[in-house]
């Protein structure tokens, strides 16, 4: 499994549109191939912190989304942020035994 965090800092002003922005792709990304996650959260200690939460089965399904126009769509809507964003890919695996802790 690969995580992918993305964070924004966004303007005050162009707070809400980002997040529209965000809101209204969510839905076609959790229909993609292999993505078992897209959650948007806002930072409850600065509002204008967001982040985009993606859980992705492999590697080939996640450079197909990244490569795919609602991303492209969503990088454009970064325009808006203060400062460029931070993105982190994680690989998670589960070893075994571990269904016992």
């Amino acid at each position: 499994m690969i995580l992918v965090i993305i964070r924004m800092k966004v303007l005050s002003e162009k707070r809400m549109e980002l997040s529209q922005t965000i809101a209204s792709l969510i839905g076609s990304i959790r229909t993609e191939k292999g993505c078992k996650r897209c959650d948007f959260y806002k930072n409850i200690e600065n509002e204008n912190q967001l982040n985009l939460l993606e859980e992705w089965d492999t590697q080939e399904n996640l450079k197909s989304h990244l490569k795919s126009e609602r991303f492209r769509v969503l990088r454009g809507a970064m325009n808006l942020l203060q400062e460029p964003y931070e993105v982190m890919f994680h690989t998670v695996f589960h070893p075994a035994g571990m269904e016992e802790i």
